[in-house]
């Protein structure tokens, strides 16, 4: 649910003595949108972040892209901007296209359209030469009143059509420059309703187009993309069984008496599962967490004619009579994923309340067996999941963690760990990253928080950018053992500086973390800066919440306190265990 302002004022109040990782957003605008602010402050630090909002001039976009100043008499943008929130409504751009659209005539039409996407570009342009910031572009509206009436939908040149059309030149535009996204208002107005979405009152007396709940919806949206952008996605949703997944109790209502169905009384958990089965698709890992008899919960998996949930979709279960809070730290030790990773959802304020207490990372969502028919709304608003990237590695993910059962059951069998990992037969493959590789390299920075140098995000066009730069290297590693191909689990991008390799960025995927990996990786990181005839590797470590693990990796591997390790002298070695470290 939606706080109200004097709701989210009331907690910002309350956490104003945080100290929080800042977060520079600058807002351009063509309207009144200054009632934003808080609303944003308020998503940031739900996020981790502490905002720190500047809104440009009014109606004064392209002359704050190019070191305008604000009200403050600072520029609205600078270097250390990191998001930039632009609200160009086409009303205060071209009245024409927006409101007197059956005037135009054809070739006049089409100036003005070209007149639009030129002040895209040439926007955009600017913005690049003062920042790399991440742009969020609020799209275009469909009108409310369409200017031919029901005909509208029916010719292919009407107002909406032609908006469409500017809508995809936009999008166009967009995929030329880096970190750029079109934010669909569409997708905020159907949240609420159109007759909510505006305050026409405050369009007339001073240019504010949207109520205070459409601010609200919008920033919240916002905060979807940003959150993406910064890893702080969620990757696992620990179910409940009994009325979350079904209606009833499978061990007092048998499967013939519990509710779930297509149509009916049933419908509400149906729509739910399949909403899960989206989300398994979509790379999320769905986990058990349920108070109950295995055999019964499984009964339902095998044999119900409606279970949409099958047993290949859940990475990980924990069904017994013990605490929840103790069995979702299982379920985090076994997936190798942290805390704050998690969603959990349960129908019992009970079970909610206990995890929220004791595991305050996990997210915590309470749903009601009465109001079944929301739950796929609820767990598709909340953006928890939501990422900018999707490759075939998503796709294949759960059995990437089903895979890993067998290994920990190897593992319980060996007298040692390097017994063990010299079992699992591991072959590791490092190469330079290529057209086929970027995007999943692109989503390991931006998805990958744990084993973690330093944590910097980039977009497939950043990466591109970075191959197709003769002072950048970029290369992956990919995994297979006997279990199984885990496909590309490593990144590094290194930048060339005279005699220096410098590493921009060390990764691993966390399922893969603790078996040496990083020590393979990094010999052959090695090998690739001396293809460069450098002298020196400098590496890097920025410190956060969640990669404390990984701030000795350097030290371990033998680089000086400066982090910096003569390659002409030393060398980094790969475990022996590997049955082959392959650099191609």
């Amino acid at each position: 649910m939606n706080l109200s302002l004097s709701e989210i004022q009331q907690e910002l109040k309350q956490v104003s003595n945080r100290k929080l990782q800042g977060y520079r957003i600058a807002v351009l605008r063509n309207i009144t949108v200054e009632s934003i602010i808080p609303y944003l402050q308020y998503y940031a630090f739900k996020s981790g972040f502490e905002a720190n909002v500047s809104v440009g001039n009014y109606d004064n976009i392209l002359q704050d892209c190019h070191g305008g100043l604000g009200a403050d008499n600072k520029p609205v943008l600078t270097s250390e901007t990191d998001c930039i929130l632009i609200f160009l409504k086409l009303e205060d751009f071209s009245w024409s296209l927006a409101r007197d659209f059956l005037s135009l005539r054809t070739e006049k039409r089409e100036s003005e359209i070209e007149g639009f996407l030129d002040y895209v570009e040439r926007t955009l342009q600017a913005i690049r030469k003062q920042c790399s910031a991440v742009v969020l572009w609020h799209g275009l509206e469909t009108p409310i009143y369409k200017s031919l009436g029901i005909l509208e939908d029916q010719l292919p040149d009407s107002q909406t059509c032609t908006l469409k059309r500017l809508e995809v030149q936009m999008k166009e535009i967009f995929s030329r420059f880096t970190n750029v996204f079109y934010v669909d208002l569409a997708d905020c107005i159907t949240q609420i309703g159109i007759n909510s979405f505006y305050d026409n009152r405050f369009w007339y007396l001073s240019a504010a187009p949207y109520s205070l709940d459409a601010l609200n919806v919008i920033a919240k949206n916002d905060f979807k993309y940003i959150n993406a952008l910064n890893g702080n996605n969620k990757k696992c949703l620990v179910l409940d069984c009994d009325n979350t997944l079904w209606g009833g109790i499978i061990g007092e209502d048998g499967i013939d008496g519990i509710k779930l169905s297509k149509h009916g009384p049933g419908g509400g958990f149906y729509d739910f599962q399949q909403e899960l089965v989206n989300l398994h698709h979509r790379g999320v890992a769905l986990a058990l967490c349920s108070k109950n008899n295995e055999e019964d919960v499984w009964e339902v998996f095998d044999m119900h004619p409606e279970m949409l949930l099958m047993r290949e979709h859940i990475a990980a279960y924990e069904i017994n009579w013990e605490d929840k809070a103790g069995n979702i730290k299982k379920i985090s030790e076994f997936l190798n994923l942290g805390l704050d990773s998690f969603v959990f959802i349960d129908d019992s304020p009970f079970e909610t309340d206990m995890v929220r207490e004791i595991l305050p990372q996990v997210e915590v969502i309470l749903v009601d067996p009465k109001q079944s028919f929301d739950y796929r709304q609820i767990i598709g608003s909340t953006g928890y999941f939501d990422s900018l990237l999707y490759s075939d590695t998503d796709r294949q993910r759960t059995k990437l963690y089903q895979a890993e059962s067998g290994r920990r059951k190897l593992q319980k069998r060996s007298d040692c760990i390097d017994e063990f990992l010299e079992k699992l037969e591991m072959e590791v493959t490092v190469k330079f990253a290529d057209e086929k590789s970027i995007q999943r390299v692109a989503q390991l920075t931006q998805r990958t928080n744990q084993f973690n140098l330093t944590t910097k995000r980039y977009s497939e066009a950043d990466i591109k950018k970075f191959i197709d730069n003769d002072t950048y290297d970029v290369l992956y590693l990919s995994l297979k053992d006997k279990y199984g191909d885990a496909g590309i689990v490593g990144a590094v991008i290194l930048q060339f500086s005279g005699n220096t390799a410098g590493i921009d960025t060390f990764l691993l995927s966390c399922r893969v973390i603790g078996r040496g990996i990083e020590n393979a990786f990094l010999s052959c990181v090695i090998e690739a800066a001396r293809l460069r005839k450098v002298e020196i590797v400098q590496g890097e470590y920025l410190p956060t919440s969640k990669n404390q693990q990984v701030s000795g990796f350097y030290s371990r591997c033998g680089f000086d306190k400066k982090l910096r390790l003569d390659i002409m002298d030393n060398s980094v070695d790969a475990p022996s265990y590997f049955r082959g470290v392959i650099f191609d």
